[in-house]
């Protein structure tokens, strides 16, 4: 099973009533109320737009040299890069901003037709509520119409902005591979984040009852009930700029929302 914050210590949080900022498209957050989910992507799948980071979540240059040059006792093929490669590619990221500010508006949030929404979230209150689902005794992670385990630990976390290529531990032992995944390059500071991750174990595998090996998908869809989170102000309000947005908004905020909109 997967665990609740295993890794809190290594992670900085921001306080409870911290306000979190996520841009979407109208679009997108129609499909996210219908279907009743936060959605997460893989982060060594970020490749897709203007922006993107494709070094999200891997390895620091200098201390991917020392990782290759380390092995597991049991498979000394397996090096300690193999392993922070594989947890990279079994880990999922939801992002949010610290701040509302110009630069996520104008960044993300892009190709909707109908214009994008801003999304504001009470993190104490977000946190509890993701927290209570994944400790619910019925939860579990639906794979190809299969109903597995809940394999994924969940972190909360802001993203340390640093020179990439110059920056190496100075800690006797490796990183744990979760660190990696908080840590981004100082071009992309301007996004101020804070992320969620939800992250499997990054060695041996994973298989349905019959054998079937589990490939992990490049995102993810997290049970989330936008009604419920607007009631108790886990969704603070929604921020729009343009009035074709608001026009569409109004449906959004009283949930009266088709798949055709």
């Amino acid at each position: 099973m997967g665990l609740i914050e295993p890794h809190a210590l290594l992670l900085r949080a921001p306080r409870e009533k911290q306000l979190l900022y996520k841009i979407m498209t109208i679009e997108n957050l129609i499909r996210s109320i219908l279907g009743e989910y936060l959605y997460f992507n893989r982060v060594d799948s970020y490749k897709d737009f203007k922006n993107a980071d494709p070094n999200d979540g891997e390895q620091l240059p200098l201390e991917r040299i020392i990782n290759e040059r380390s092995y597991f006792e049991k498979d000394p093929s397996f090096s300690g890069a193999n392993y922070y490669d594989r947890a990279r590619s079994r880990t999922y990221a939801c992002c949010f901003s610290l701040e509302n500010s110009d630069f996520i508006w104008r960044n993300y949030g892009k190709g909707g037709k109908k214009g994008k929404v801003c999304l504001v979230f009470d993190f104490g209150k977000l946190r509890a509520t993701l927290n209570q689902s994944l400790q619910a005794s019925n939860v579990h992670f639906q794979y190809n119409g299969h109903q597995c385990n809940q394999i994924f630990d969940i972190n909360y976390g802001l993203v340390d902005y640093v020179r990439r290529d110059k920056v190496q531990s100075d800690f006797k032992y490796l990183r744990n591979p979760i660190e990696y995944i908080y840590i981004k390059d100082k071009r992309h500071k301007n996004d101020n984040e804070l992320r969620i991750s939800l992250s499997a174990l990054g060695w041996g595998s994973f298989k349905l009852n019959d054998g079937t090996l589990i490939v992990f998908p490049s995102s993810l869809f997290m049970a989330f009930d936008y009604r419920t989170a607007i009631n108790n102000k886990t969704i603070v309000k929604i921020l729009a700029k343009k009035e074709e947005e608001l026009d569409c908004f109004e449906f959004i905020k009283n949930f009266r929302v088709t798949s055709e909109l």
